[in-house]
């Protein structure tokens, strides 16, 4: 079995799509925050921007959470 520090090759794959995802989301939310700033969009605007651009890193993060409460 190939092992790397004592962890498979499914561990590895795991934890980066975990936490290298989850970092990725957090960046993508700067750059989202970064957006809403430089475009001086307004409280309204930002939201909407949000809201928007953000759907698509919720449902990862909700399909996370159905893995964790379905213990799949």
């Amino acid at each position: 079995m190939n092992t790397f520090l004592g962890f498979t090759e499914e561990q590895i794959a795991s934890f980066g799509l975990t936490f290298g995802v989850g970092a990725f989301i957090l960046y993508m939310l700067f750059i989202v925050a970064q957006l809403a700033r430089e475009s001086k969009a307004g409280k309204f605007g930002t939201f909407v921007i949000f809201l928007v651009l953000t759907l698509g890193m919720m449902g990862f993060v909700a399909k996370g959470i159905i893995q964790w409460l379905l213990d799949i």
